[in-house]
């Protein structure tokens, strides 16, 4: 088997895990709570503690990924999460496990700030497809994420959870330990100057914005939709409702990849992202039943794809500096991931969750404004060329 084929294995492999693991966290809340005696808003720091650490590292390793030894980074994230995902299953007290989860958020921000540049180079004939193929197995692992925790807890403890999901990495170090990365050579280093002046360009403005505020959607339905059905259903129901919006990104990315050569990037965008806006609103008005499954399904399909989508425009504007640019899209969706989450938590406990979970409203029309806006800025829904960006 070709190199370039091990490694791209390796990596959807290692993106279908973190995937799994991080839709096993919402589904969990529930037995944390019980297990450690905690309110909604410790509840909340869960998602803060795993992604505070993958947001510092995934950016300073995107930020170096010209300068460091690609394959040992992606070695030491896979090593790091497996450690990691042990300490969480072994935790004796709440802050220990918030301490293992934040080790496990920084081990995989190390492998994630530079795989989408090792894919970058391997597949630079195909950049958009490839990214939307990698956000395809993330959706995958998403999906199956929140079923490992109801199959688990249907005959073990919660803390099975994550010594099943360490077992999932192991291949992928064992990859990073025996096999040479192909060349990466095209990657270049990023000096201060030229950082300010990627900063600058309105395709990656526009983007790392857009996908901040789709990190901030998807932490709040990720960390709270299945506490917030819970007070309609039980958690196996509850979980595949959260299955359910993660399922929809399947189709929708399994689409998105064959229409992201035809049809400009932020014509695309936004013309799946405007109908998730009402079937949010729909989702959290209090309905149950089909309607609701429904209304999460569409909602899904609609912002399934803005992460790669905005992250592969972005490249376009500067694919030699694929690992800074991957190191601000990846670090800008697991800010939104981190803080939108722990807001709500908070506003749960002074008004309730059925009201403070409209935020996600919010954050859904941010997200559809600044896909426009960059639109109107650049003046092309297209993938802007390096030329046109400087």
């Amino acid at each position: 088997m070709k190199r370039t084929t091990v490694w791209t294995v390796a990596i959807f492999l290692f993106v279908f895990g973190d995937a799994m693991a991080l839709q096993a966290r919402g589904p969990i809340l529930s037995s944390l709570e019980a297990t450690f005696a905690v309110s909604e808003a410790e509840l909340g720091l869960v998602a803060p503690a795993g992604t505070a650490g993958f947001a510092v590292a995934a950016v300073a390793t995107g930020l170096l990924a010209g300068r460091l030894r690609m394959r040992w980074a992606l070695f030491a994230g896979a090593a790091g999460v497996i450690c990691a995902l042990v300490a969480m299953a072994a935790a004796p007290v709440y802050a220990v496990f918030l301490l293992a989860l934040l080790a496990q958020g920084g081990a995989a921000g190390v492998f994630r700030g530079v795989d989408r540049a090792a894919l970058s180079h391997i597949h630079s004939a195909r950049r958009g497809r490839v990214y939307i193929a990698y956000a395809l197995a993330w959706a995958v692992g998403a999906v199956l994420g929140p079923q490992l925790v109801t199959g688990v807890l249907a005959v073990a403890d919660w803390r099975v959870v994550f010594l099943v999901l360490a077992g999932l990495f192991v291949p992928v170090a064992v990859v990073a330990a025996r096999t040479e990365l192909p060349s990466m050579e095209a990657e270049r280093s990023i000096s201060v100057g030229a950082l300010r002046e990627l900063l600058g360009r309105p395709a990656v403005v526009g983007a790392t914005v857009g996908i901040l505020f789709t990190g901030a959607v998807e932490g709040i339905v990720f960390t709270w939709l299945v506490y917030y059905a819970e007070g309609f259903y039980g958690t196996g129901t509850a979980s595949l409702l959260l299955s359910t919006y993660l399922l929809a990104y399947i189709p929708a990315r399994t689409g998105y990849t064959l229409l992201v050569d035809r049809v400009p990037y932020l014509l695309l965008m936004l013309v799946a992202t405007v109908p998730a806006i009402p079937a949010f609103a729909i989702a959290f008005s209090g309905i149950t039943g089909p309607v609701l499954f429904a209304a999460v399904f569409v909602a899904g399909a609609g912002l399934s794809s803005c992460f790669p989508a905005l992250s592969a425009y972005a490249v376009e504007a500067a694919p030699e500096y694929s690992g800074p640019i991957n190191a601000l899209t990846t670090g800008a969706t697991y800010v939104g991931i981190a803080v939108s989450p722990a807001v709500v938590g908070v506003l749960a406990e002074a008004y309730g969750l059925s009201r403070a979970i409209w935020l996600v409203i919010g954050f859904a029309v941010l997200l559809s404004s600044t896909i426009a806006v960059t639109w109107l800025w650049t003046g092309t829904p297209e993938a802007p060329t390096v030329d046109a960006s400087a």
